[in-house]
């Protein structure tokens, strides 16, 4: 025993010997004969001192990124890998290849110039070896581009400006009296931190805030909304709610006429500031406050046009809305009228239609400039926005004439994007189970029909088809070991969309400023599995709008839903796949009526709530909410009648549904840096199931795990509750192959009521090579649970004094290739905490309580063992 305790011991501090040696190695990596004389480099920069003003703000005044660390020691593997790239880097070579490229190209492209289609492919064949030659002559190598990070080097005139900049920020934020300053810490290896020290002091602000403005109708309009201005008696004086009262205004009036009113007519004549203690009205207690509080008094004033003695306003003059002819891709072109159809005049707007059969009614909903009313820039922007959402035109333009008596002449040209159009995409996919990859793939075909009746309409038909590797329900009773599935996946769907909401009456104008869409949609879909057939028929209606760029709602009036099962391609599998509905069915599972004959029809209202701009890391957020009633016209019958109509035994007949749906999903992006994200998501939703069955139709209900999910736990294996992975016998289920540490096997899925999961996540960019390559740690949290008790399934129902430990914790790392129209990722999650692992272990023939299973993970066993990685892989980010 005292020799294994020696081993070990021996083994730990060799281990340790072996990682300090590696630091040290690797801090020493960068040369200090490579550094520019008596030159430093920057590896971090702080900000201190600071109480109000936040760190992440005051640090995006800094231009200078410092060179990137391990663990914040003085390791920079970048740095490092950029001066391996530069030593066998030729600058001088690559331009001289670039050159030599570039003249090569001319010559060809002199000599092929009266070939156009030859031209053309070689534009293309030397056009990409152009590109490569003069981002290597630029960035360097490929080794200084993608895996490395040139030296970022130390300049004590970048700190003094950064200080002033930081000084200057403070005061534009109220902190007139605020003092900045600097200090060097010298690290090993010549490189350098600069701590930036802030001592804020007292912040001043708002007191009395006084508008002098010289035109009598302008005076009026602002006094009318100072109830939305962003200056507000008693805030800190903020400079940027200063710029934003400017532009709050100058919307304002530009929105009243005054199309040429410039923020530049609203000037800041006076800001006095004022020490509390020495107001004779905090002393006579006019105000509240204490006698240290700074004031300021700030005066606005807006002036009028040198030489005139009021703003001028502006109204529309003629509208004419112009549509590039079918024959001419140039939205500026004359237009050649065909017929006398061509031009159309309708409530005094001129429409040249060039030729194409489009609805003026439709048009003149989606245009809000009328003649005769006043300039609105809102009205610019809406039509602007409504016409580019039709998805019917490649460029939409407005302009403006100033012609005399102050009328606006406007022209609005159009191009008209193709009127059929097809596409066809395609992909692999991928499935990770126990270690060993199962690969699939998908392809579809959609094509397209614009302006389908001449009411700007667009008509999409698509076929899907897949062939993908799933775990299955049962294992194959021939072949035990066997646990996925080859299925395929056959889908067509058609969809048509109105520019409007298709109602009765006047109401359905109300929606014309929102870019209001009705989609009425039909598909079908068929499964085929070894184990069971699923073919679902789905038709459905639904209203669209968008309130803003942020807001959108949804009401989908109709959703009907057709579905019909039947026996898979394997009779054997079928079999022990509908012995596991019986057995489910007997345990109080309602998994077995997703797999009968059934009609679901709903309706629902959905709100999203979107500030997300892609490619743009800012703080973001993403809140979407959805109600749903299902079968709620049949509440009319009974459900007595409802199964003589349908038909309906417990067997046999069209299986009918009645539920309540409600979800949240809540999103919240952080950015920590220029390329770091910290993302946060919770994700919760209950459906109550009511009527005879007492349950949702299997698509309406919830599912925990998978690559948007629980990332440790398979696609919808997770839960319910601390109920233990089944199998055909209900017994707990464990990798016999593994005696004393079981692994457990989730076949069946898992649908619950009831979800509840919260996922943070930190993404960062982590190299180049082809693509944007980003990593991610993750935490993921989170199950779902039924909210109806069942004594054949303990630990499976939702109540409050259990499910806190029945949330089960999962975390890992994930890889994303960005290739900026779409991103490939990849997360491999291990389990930290399993609810389901408090059981009684056969082999061990006690009571087991695994739940906090982390400590079981092991490299050795990757894939393998009672906490194996799982590997998930999709298509964007998981939220």
């Amino acid at each position: 025993m005292n020799n294994k305790k020696q081993r070990r011991g021996f083994r730990h501090y060799t281990v340790y010997i072996i990682h300090c040696t590696l630091i040290f190695s690797l801090s020493g990596c960068l040369s200090i004969k490579k550094l520019r004389p008596n030159a430093y480099i920057l590896t971090a920069q702080t900000v201190r001192g600071n109480r109000t003003i936040s760190s992440e703000s005051l640090e995006s005044l800094i231009p200078q990124k410092p060179n990137r660390r391990i663990l914040g020691l003085p390791i920079t593997p970048p740095l490092w890998l950029y001066e391996l790239g530069l030593s066998r880097y030729d600058h001088q070579k690559a331009v001289q290849e670039l050159e030599a490229k570039t003249n090569e190209f001319e010559q060809e492209s002199q000599r092929l110039s009266d070939q156009p289609q030859a031209l053309k492919k070689l534009n293309r064949r030397y056009g990409r070896q152009l590109k490569h030659l003069r981002l290597k002559a630029e960035e360097g190598n490929w080794l200084m581009r993608s895996l490395g990070e040139p030296p970022s080097y130390f300049a004590e005139s970048d700190a003094k400006a950064n200080t002033a900049k930081m000084q200057k920020y403070l005061f534009d934020k109220g902190f007139f009296n605020a003092q900045t300053a600097y200090a060097l810490d010298t690290l090993r290896r010549r490189q350098i931190r600069i701590n930036y020290l802030i001592t804020e002091n007292e912040g001043f602000y708002l007191r009395n805030i006084t508008y002098q403005i010289d035109d009598p109708r302008v005076d009026s309009l602002v006094r009318k909304s100072f109830d939305k201005s962003l200056l507000k008696t008693g805030d800190r004086f903020d400079f940027e709610n200063m710029t934003g009262e400017r532009v709050r205004i100058e919307s304002q009036l530009r929105d009243q006429g005054y199309y040429a009113f410039s923020r530049q007519y609203i000037r800041a004549t006076n800001v006095d500031t004022i020490r509390r203690g020495n107001d004779r009205r905090f002393y006579d207690k006019l105000e509240p406050g204490d006698s240290t509080r700074r004031n300021v008094d700030v005066a606005l004033q807006i002036v009028n046009p040198p030489g005139l003695s009021a703003h001028p306003i502006y109204h529309i003059g003629e509208v004419e809305v112009r549509i590039s002819p079918v024959d001419s891709p140039d939205p500026t072109a004359p237009v050649v009228l065909t017929t006398p159809l061509d031009t159309v005049r309708r409530n005094g707007v001129t429409y040249l239609l060039g030729g194409r059969d489009i609805s003026t009614r439709l048009l003149e909903s989606k245009i809000l400039l009328r003649p005769g009313q006043l300039y609105s820039q809102s009205d610019y922007r809406d039509t602007q926005r409504q016409l580019f959402l039709l998805n019917q035109f490649k460029f939409v333009n407005l302009n403006f004439t100033d012609t005399t008596n102050r009328r606006l002449r406007t022209l609005i040209t159009a191009t008209p994007l193709d009127k059929y159009e097809a596409t066809a995409e395609g992909g692999a996919t991928s499935l990770l189970y126990q270690g060993q990859g199962y690969p699939g793939g998908f392809g579809s075909l959609i094509f397209r029909v614009r302006n389908l009746f001449g009411g700007l309409e667009t008509f999409e038909t698509s076929v899907r088809y897949g062939l993908e590797a799933q775990t299955g329900f049962v294992n194959d009773p021939n072949n035990p070991s066997q646990a996925v599935y080859r299925s395929q996946e056959l889908g067509v769907s058609s969809s048509l969309i109105f520019p409007q909401i298709l109602l009765p009456g006047r109401f359905r104008f109300q929606f014309n400023r929102y870019a209001p869409r009705t989609q009425i949609s039909l598909s079908f879909n068929n499964t085929f599995r070894p184990d069971f057939r699923r073919s679902l028929l789905r038709a459905t209606m639904a209203y669209n709008w968008q309130t803003t760029p942020a807001k959108q709602f949804s009401f989908l009036i109709a959703d009907i839903n057709l579905i019909n099962a039947g026996d898979g391609n394997s009779q054997a599998i079928s079999n022990a796949f509908q012995d596991q509905l019986a057995m489910l069915k007997e345990q109080g599972s309602t998994v077995y009526l997703s797999f009968r004959r059934s009609l679901s029809s709903s309706f629902s209202f959905a709100y999203t709530y979107n500030t997300v701009t892609p490619g743009q890391n800012r703080r973001a957020n993403f809140l979407r909410t959805v109600i749903e009633s299902g079968g709620t016209t049949l509440n009319f019958f009974t459900d007595s009648q409802l199964r003589r109509i349908f038909n309906t035994t417990d067997s046999t007949g069209l299986q009918f549904y009645k539920y309540l749906r409600f979800n949240v999903d809540y999103r919240h992006y952080i950015p920590l840096r220029t390329r770091t994200t910290l993302a946060f998501r919770i994700n919760t939703g209950l459906v109550y199931g009511y009527g005879s069955n007492k349950t949702a139709p299997y698509e309406k209900l919830f599912f925990a795990g998978g690559s948007s999910g629980i990332r440790a736990w398979f696609p919808r294996r997770l839960g319910p509750g601390s109920e233990w992975p089944q199998t055909v016998d209900g017994k707990p289920a464990f990798n016999p192959e593994y005696p004393g540490n079981e692994q457990f096997q989730y076949i069946v899925e898992k649908p619950g009521d009831m979800i509840i999961e919260g996922s943070a996540e930190l993404r960062g960019r982590l190299f180049h090579l082809g693509a944007d390559v980003n990593g991610a740690i993750f935490v993921d949290a989170g199950n779902v649970w039924t909210i109806r008790n069942n004594v054949n399934r303990p630990g499976t129902a939702f109540a409050l004094d259990t499910f806190i430990p029945q949330i089960a914790v999962g975390t890992g790392v994930g890889l994303r290739f960005d290739f900026s129209f779409f991103v490939i990722r990849f997360d491999g999650g291990v389990k930290v905490w399993d609810p389901a692992r408090q059981y009684f272990s056969t082999i061990k023939n006690r009571q087991v309580d695994e739940r906090f299973i982390l400590p079981q993970f092991s490299f050795k066993q990757l894939f393998s063992g009672s906490n194996p990685l799982v590997i998930n892989f999709g298509i964007g980010y998981p939220f």
